[in-house]
Formats: C-alpha cells, sequence, structure tokens
C-alpha cells in the first residue's frame, strides 16, 4: 500500500515538474519571439586596448547588467593586426525598443559619465565603435 502511494506522489509530482517545465519553455520563446542581439566591435586608440579591457573589466560589464543588457561573450582576435587594438563583443536585449532604452540609461547614468571621463583621462580610448543589431535564425541555438 505504501509504494503504491507513494508510486502515484511521483507520478504526480513527476506530471508537475514536466507542466510547469514545459510552460516555461514555451513561456521563454513566447518571451524570445523579439529578443535581438548586438554585435559591437571597437577599435581602440594606438596603445589604449589594455585600458578598454580594463574599463569593461571592473565596470562596463556590471553597468550593463544594471541597465538591463545581457552580457553574452567579449573576445579578443588571436591574429594582427587586428589583436593589436580591437574588443568585439555581443549584447542581447528582450526587444530592439528595450535595446534603444538601455543604451540612453547608460549613457546617462552618472557612474558610467564618471568611468569613462577617468579612464580617459590620458586620452579616448576608442576610436571607432561598429554596431550590427541581429535577429536569431531558426536554426540558432541563441534564441
Amino acid at each position: 500500500m505504501i509504494q503504491k502511494g507513494l508510486l502515484i506522489a511521483v507520478v504526480i509530482a513527476v506530471a508537475f515538474i514536466l507542466g510547469f517545465w514545459l510552460g516555461r519553455t514555451r513561456e521563454s520563446r513566447a518571451e524570445g519571439k523579439n529578443r535581438v542581439f548586438e554585435l559591437r566591435t571597437y577599435t581602440a586608440n594606438e596603445g589604449k586596448l589594455q585600458a578598454l579591457h580594463a574599463r569593461f573589466r571592473l565596470h562596463t560589464v556590471e553597468l550593463f547588467k544594471k541597465h538591463g543588457m545581457t552580457n553574452v561573450g567579449y573576445w579578443s582576435p588571436k591574429d594582427a593586426p587586428l589583436a593589436e587594438n580591437t574588443l568585439v563583443y555581443v549584447l542581447a536585449y528582450p526587444s530592439r525598443d528595450a535595446a534603444t532604452k538601455s543604451w540612453e540609461s547608460f549613457r546617462n547614468d552618472p557612474v558610467w559619465k564618471k568611468v569613462k571621463q577617468e579612464s580617459e583621462a590620458n586620452g579616448e580610448l576608442v576610436k571607432k565603435v561598429d554596431s550590427v543589431y541581429m535577429d536569431p535564425t531558426d536554426y540558432s541555438a541563441m534564441k
């Protein structure tokens, strides 16, 4: 009798967990429907790449989180000449509109303004910024 009751409890628990998981999966897909990724490539001024990495490492990544940006990844090219002056990264947002709002609030953040000013006391770190907004393909693992 106890085994039968235990079996019923396990079946109910599994059914509940599967139902919850399937519901969250559908919900996640629905939320991700308008999800957008941004590929950003920074070209640092001569001799400023390490200072740019330090600014991201110590401040920018956390400030992005604060303003609703998802840090997907950061990369440094391996081969010259890009290895000498380039930072590449990807951010994700719930939508393109959310991206616009996040960047606006980030740029107006007094902490960011202070960090930028202090990190550029000996000159601007970034010479050029390229930004590309992207939608994941239907076969992408990143949805």
